[in-house]
């Protein structure tokens, strides 16, 4: 076993031989205060940040001549970064302002500061989509245009969804009528965003639970004691314990019921709130439930469905939800039997 590890220290070794790139960079991440090196990890983009956390899990093994060996490149390298180097940027923004005034410094500048923000500005990638949307409520409107423009289209859908309208025709026109971008801007907006990151928790959340993790535990149990769980889920809470009922059998799970009792369903729902449920489901689902019509019912809801151009995601998964409230009554009075075994739930 010895012979083994000594192989595979000695494995590693070679493999961090004039260590380079994302190995070196691990290496000495690790020698820093974890305090000082979350600052420099927060700095750096997602693609970055894999591959050094990668590095590092192999850095964690490196014996004593590779981490030498890490730290001789480190200076070398840095005996080669000019003193002018060092807070470049600053000094040449304020050179430039007292020669040229800001207007005239702003026009020289303002084609290089995107490229330099541009890694500054990934810091959205780490935001979550509802963080965003809170800054484009609070935000200056043209602050908050910069940042749609800079958003990948569906992040930035998303994240203006929740604004009333106004607000969102005001942002997008903005964003539309965007041109050219002072520096002083892509900085106020850096700013922003280093303000929003640091105020915003740090540790990750991980989705778990929910009604729809509940709904799917208890469609496995047997069905009496399914029942028995959902009764006593609504003692407790009467508005959850529906939640859980509703995530229990949605309107996709219509695919499980045979054609007699799909057909006994659909004759009772009125044609305009089928219809509009149809519109949002995929066109086997649609087929399926014509399937189950006369001929003539059937078309007068193709037509119904054809006469709908724009309808709003929101009024199909409610007239989704009408219907499954009809599945469930006639499933409790008796009306429909539905099937599944242990997952059987309506």
């Amino acid at each position: 076993m010895a012979d083994a590890a000594n192989t595979d220290t000695k494995g590693l070794a070679r493999s961090f031989r004039a260590p380079n790139g994302d190995d070196a960079a691990a290496i000495l991440l690790m020698l820093l205060d974890e305090a000082d090196a979350a600052a420099v990890v927060r700095d750096l983009d997602q693609d970055e940040v894999r591959r050094l956390a990668k590095a590092m899990y192999a850095a964690a093994d490196a014996d004593e001549h590779v981490v030498e060996m890490a730290l001789d490149q480190f200076v070398g390298q840095s005996r080669n970064i000019s003193a002018l180097a060092v807070g470049a940027d600053a000094r040449i923004r304020t050179v430039m302002h007292q020669a040229l005034g800001n207007v005239r410094a702003d026009n020289i500048l303002a084609e290089l500061a995107p490229q330099k923000s541009a890694a500054s500005l990934a810091i959205l990638r780490w935001m979550d989509v509802e963080q965003i949307g809170e800054i484009l409520a609070t935000e200056h409107p043209q602050v908050s245009a910069l940042i749609l423009s800079v958003l990948v289209p569906d992040v930035a859908a998303t994240a203006i969804a929740p604004l009333d309208e106004r607000k969102q025709a005001d942002l997008m026109l903005r964003a539309a009528q965007l041109d050219g971008v002072a520096a002083a801007a892509i900085e106020d907006l850096e700013a922003v965003l280093k303000a929003a990151n640091t105020a915003a928790p740090q540790t990750p959340r991980h989705a778990l639970g929910g009604p729809g993790e509940v709904a799917k535990i208890i469609k496995l149990m047997p069905k009496p004691l399914s029942e028995r769980t959902i009764r006593a889920l609504r003692k407790m809470d009467r508005n959850l314990a529906q939640t859980i009922e509703e995530e229990m059998f949605v309107f996709e799970n219509l695919r499980e019921l045979d054609a007699k009792t799909l057909g006994n369903v659909l004759r009772s729902v009125d044609a305009q709130t089928l219809g509009l449920a149809l519109k949002g489901a995929e066109q086997d689902m649609v087929d399926m439930c014509l399937a189950t019509m006369s001929k003539r019912a059937a078309e007068s809801i193709a037509d119904e469905m054809a006469e709908m151009t724009r309808v709003k995601r929101s009024d199909v998964e409610e007239a989704q939800r009408s219907i499954m409230q009809v599945v469930r009554r006639m499933a409790a009075s008796g009306e429909i039997v539905t099937e599944g075994g242990n997952s059987e739930y309506v």
